[in-house]
């Protein structure tokens, strides 16, 4: 009786009525939607936190590529570009479809590079030109193994009749020495590629003998000589000189020396004291006054100060005009005035004055012979 009676109440206790079944069934639905959005809740979190994250990494990871290039070249940018010819190896003018665009030389190419360009044509007006080649550096070791170099620089019309010549005199002799020739600008006779004068020729402009654009083509030309830093000094030729000795003999005879060769001297007469103008004074004064030739060969440091000089050029370029011939005036003023012991008051370029007039003697084919030029030789060395 007391088991029977046991599992009847436990039985019943299993029954449930329906009206707390369908209490039961709500209240698990009730649970469940909560449970699902918190469910809910917690994705989206999740979604976003990861999403912010992905974004973060991604936007860092961009930031640092470019901080890194920016700091890896940053110290090759330091150093001022050099401006090349956009199209080698075809060089203004020896080719039609050159437009000798600026251009900036890429982070790889090294100081030694921008320090000797290797081609004479560029974009740069002449004001950048002077700008550029005035620049000295502070540090006087040079970082890397300079081999000292004589600038020939031609100041011509057109064509070297003497060509030929100066090739014999430059053989051989490929490191030691630099050619720029200026122009005529309508001239663009190519000379072959063989030759030594073949892209060298630099941006020339009209050139009116004793006007001031003379003495701009000859600082056009020491300015370009002087973006070599290896170049240490300067000869100014013209289409009819020759060189009376061999290579070896000129380029020990003058990187071996420590002045200038410049004609500087005070001439009382009417063609030297009587071309000065009192409306140069105080900047130039008659005693500061000089003339010498026209072709000279100067030293490094004196090129830089004829080309970065603004104030004696000012003075002449608006006073000096004919009969007042800037080209036998101007350098040899200026070197009297600012590195007077750098000069030796001598050219070497010689000419022949002794028939008189307002150009030096001219010699023709008859009048050279193998005697003559070694009865020259001879006095040159006395």
């Amino acid at each position: 009786m007391l088991v029977s009676a046991l599992q009847t109440k436990l039985a019943d206790s299993r029954i449930m009525k329906p009206a707390e079944v369908t209490a039961s069934a709500e209240e698990i639905a009730i649970r469940f939607r909560r449970g699902g959005d918190k469910v809910i809740r917690v994705t989206i979190s999740a979604t976003l936190c990861l999403s912010t994250i992905f974004f973060v990494f991604t936007l860092g990871s961009y930031f640092h590529g470019h901080m890194k290039t920016y700091f890896a070249s940053s110290e090759e940018q330091l150093y001022i570009p050099r401006i090349v010819n956009s199209c080698p190896p075809c060089l203004p003018p020896y080719c039609s479809n050159c437009t000798g665009s600026v251009s900036v030389l890429p982070p790889q190419q090294s100081v030694r590079e921008w320090m000797a360009p290797r081609a004479a044509w560029h974009s740069m007006t002449d004001q950048e030109l002077m700008w550029q080649a005035s620049m000295v550096p502070q540090i006087q070791e040079y970082p890397f193994n300079r081999t000292p170099k004589v600038a020939f620089m031609f100041l011509t019309r057109g064509r070297l009749p003497l060509g030929p010549l100066w090739e014999k005199f430059f053989k051989r002799h490929e490191g030691l020495y630099s050619i720029y020739l200026h122009t005529s600008p309508e001239f663009n006779e190519e000379p072959p590629e063989s030759s030594v004068f073949f892209g060298r020729r630099i941006p020339s402009k009209e050139v009116q003998w004793g006007r001031a654009s003379m003495i701009d083509a000859e600082r056009r030309l020491l300015a370009n000589g002087l973006l070599d830093f290896s170049n240490e000094r300067f000869v100014l030729l013209s289409e009819a000189c020759i060189p009376l000795f061999n290579f070896t003999t000129v380029y020990s005879y003058l990187i071996n020396s420590n002045q200038s060769f410049l004609g500087s001297f005070d001439d009382p007469r009417p063609m030297g004291r009587g071309r000065y103008r009192k409306q140069m004074w105080p900047i130039i004064s008659l005693s500061d006054w000089r003339k010498g030739s026209q072709w000279f060969e100067i030293q490094r440091k004196v090129a830089v100060e004829v080309v970065s000089d603004q104030t004696y050029y000012n003075v002449f370029r608006e006073h000096c005009g004919p009969p007042c011939y800037m080209d036998e005036h101007y350098v040899p003023t200026l070197v009297t005035k600012t590195l007077p012991s750098m000069n030796s008051n001598r050219c070497i370029t010689w000419v022949d004055w002794s028939r008189g007039g307002s150009h030096p003697t001219l010699f023709r084919r008859r009048d050279v012979s193998e005697a003559f030029l070694d009865r020259e030789v001879s006095s040159k060395h006395t």
